[in-house]
């Protein structure tokens, strides 16, 4: 059977999302590696995310050959460096909340396709990553937000990179209970990480000033139901510009497509489909349709695309927004149904 297409009614047809997979395809070096674009930096979650964005519209080779070239680059304490160029290391620090977001791909990959054997095939490396992260966990439980190049943690942590990481665990908890592994260090580290965003924001660098730091915990799932619904509600009117998309930061006019695509997913994930439908309408004001990508940023005082540059996992953050409200692929709810919180819910009502 064919899987149906991936589309938006009134927002994005079949044939404009095929033009976004192609603009991903086209970036993607020989070697599997998906940089920023042709000759751009290439960081480890922006590489996963962009093979995210290839798996859910059928391109499965393309993205496998991502993933291979992941496992292939992993250090030996399970990490990523930063930043590189072409193969070559241009920051060798790593960020814990990057090198976890290989588990979160590769769930979504088993999500859309079924596949166990590729579950199989990277569990090693994914198993490897998860321990160098947690190595990095913090006396509050938040995670240090990377480790120096000569492999110094940092001595705090960041709510966004910590809230990505904690759902990136979840889906490595999912894959060891598919493959039979035991790890109950990783759920226990889990939970303390969770507490740490909901219960103890004094653990973590203030970047209240970020939109991210306002919706992450709510797409990483460490807030679900009335107490996510009133995170979002709180600082609405700071960062969604209406009619525009969702700012970076609250004290620029600058709106990100990549920003308000993940603001689609952490509504998709509460029930608020319609606010998240409305925002992807918004932001397609910054869709290339020559290149079927999506311009970073725009600037609304200035009506002035920001910066000049077309990047793979923008173009990839709505492709997944686009699937988490329309429902899709397989992978649709990777940020909807995997959430912490709902299983310490179910843990309390058992016991």
């Amino acid at each position: 059977m064919t899987p149906p297409a991936l589309q938006l009614d009134d927002v994005l047809s079949a044939e404009q999302l095929t033009g976004t997979g192609e603009f991903i395809l086209a970036h993607q070096s020989e070697d599997g590696a998906i940089p920023w674009f042709r000759g751009g930096q290439l960081d480890p979650w922006d590489h996963i995310e962009a093979a995210m964005g290839l798996t859910t519209l059928g391109h499965h080779e393309a993205a496998l050959a991502a993933y291979a070239w992941s496992a292939r680059t992993q250090a030996a304490d399970g990490s990523w460096p930063m930043e590189q160029r072409d193969g070559v290391v241009t920051e060798a620090a790593s960020d814990t909340n990057q090198c976890a977001y290989i588990a979160t791909g590769i769930w979504h990959y088993h999500l859309v396709t079924g596949s166990t054997q590729v579950l199989r095939r990277y569990w090693p490396t994914i198993d490897r990553a998860i321990a160098f992260v947690l190595r990095q966990q913090r006396p509050g439980g938040e995670l240090a937000w990377a480790v120096s190049a000569d492999r110094r943690p940092d001595d705090y942590g960041l709510r966004t990179g910590s809230a990505s990481a904690l759902h990136s665990i979840t889906c490595a908890l999912e894959i060891a209970s598919v493959l039979g592994e035991s790890r109950p260090g990783w759920e226990r580290a889990a939970g303390r990480l969770r507490d740490a965003l909901v219960e103890r924001p004094e653990c973590f660098s203030d970047r209240s000033r970020y939109s991210m730091d306002w919706y992450y915990p709510v797409l990483g799932g460490a807030l679900r139901g009335l107490e996510a619904g009133s995170a979002l509600a709180d600082r609405w009117a700071e960062f969604v510009w209406p009619g525009y998309g969702v700012r970076c930061v609250n004290d620029h006019p600058w709106v990100t497509a990549a920003e308000s695509s993940e603001l689609v997913m952490a509504l998709d994930a509460i029930g608020e489909t319609s606010s998240a439908i409305t925002i992807l309408s918004d932001i397609q004001r910054m869709r290339d349709e020559t290149t079927g990508g999506y311009w970073t940023g725009y600037v609304v005082d200035d009506s002035a695309i920001w910066p000049e540059e077309q990047t793979t996992w923008t173009a990839a953050s709505v492709v997944l927004a686009v699937d988490a409200v329309t429902g899709t692929t397989g992978g649709s709810g990777i940020f909807r149904d995997y959430a912490l919180i709902e299983e310490r819910e179910a843990d309390d009502a058992a016991s």
